[in-house]
C-alpha cells in the first residue's frame, strides 16, 4: 500500500531524476546539510501521491510535516530560511536582489535552451549555439569572484551549477574561452554537498561522456 502523502513526517522532495530545478534544489538541501527522503518522480508517468499535495503535480515539489511547498524558488528560499546555516544568500537587500534578477535570467536564457537541446532535432543545434554564447557571455562574471556573483555560495550557484554538470551531455563544449566557467563547476563538483546532491542518472550523465 502506498503511504499517503500528507502522512509523512519527516522532511520530503518530490523530484525528477534528471532535472536542473530538481537538482537546484536537491543542491540547496546538500549544502545545509539536511536529512530529507527523496521520492524520484517518473517523469512520464502522473503520480498520485504528487496530486495529492501539488495541484500541478510540478516537481521539485517539498514537504514538511504540514507545509507542502512548489516553484523551485520558493522551495530554495524556504530552504534557506528554514535552515539558516550556511547562509546561501548576503544579508543586503540589493545583493539579494542583484542575485534573484541573475537567477530569473539564467532560467531564461540558459535553462530554457537545455529544454530546446533536450526536445532534440533541428532546433537543438541552434540552441546549443545560443547557450554556448549566453555562457561565454558571462565569463567575466566567473572571473570576478569565486562564486557566481557573490564571494560566498548563494541559492545562485545551486541553479548555476546543475547546468554546467550538463554540458558534456548535452554537447555544449565552451572551448579555451569557457575555462573560467569550466574551473568553477569543478570547484563546485569536487564538493561532498554536491556528490550529495546528485542522483544516480546525473552520476551516469558524466561517466556515459568520458566512455
Amino acid at each position: 500500500m502506498v503511504q499517503s502523502a500528507r502522512s509523512r513526517n519527516v522532511l520530503t522532495l518530490y523530484t525528477l531524476a534528471d532535472d536542473i530545478q530538481c537538482h537546484r534544489a536537491r543542491l540547496v538541501l546538500a549544502a545545509k546539510g539536511v536529512s530529507y527522503e527523496r521520492v524520484i518522480v517518473d517523469r512520464d508517468k502522473a503520480s498520485a501521491e504528487l496530486a495529492e499535495l501539488n495541484p500541478y503535480g510540478t516537481t521539485p515539489t517539498l514537504v514538511d510535516r504540514d507545509l507542502v511547498l512548489y516553484d523551485t524558488s520558493v522551495v530554495c528560499e524556504y530552504l534557506d530560511e528554514r535552515y539558516p546555516h550556511p547562509p546561501l544568500m548576503p544579508i543586503d537587500p540589493l545583493s539579494r536582489a542583484r542575485l534573484r534578477v541573475a537567477a530569473v535570467r539564467i532560467e531564461r536564457d540558459w535553462v530554457t535552451e537545455v529544454e530546446v537541446i533536450r526536445g532534440g532535432g533541428r532546433p537543438a543545434d541552434a540552441a546549443r549555439k545560443r547557450l554556448r554564447q549566453n555562457l561565454l557571455s558571462t565569463v567575466p562574471l566567473f572571473k570576478a569572484s569565486r562564486f557566481f556573483l557573490n564571494p560566498e555560495m548563494s541559492l545562485v550557484d545551486c541553479l548555476v551549477a546543475p547546468v554546467i554538470w550538463r554540458l558534456p551531455s548535452l554537447e555544449v563544449d565552451l572551448g579555451k574561452e569557457g575555462r573560467p566557467i569550466i574551473d568553477y563547476g569543478e570547484r563546485l563538483f569536487h564538493s561532498q554537498g554536491f556528490e550529495r546532491s546528485l542522483t544516480d542518472d546525473e552520476k551516469n550523465m558524466r561517466l556515459e561522456t568520458v566512455r
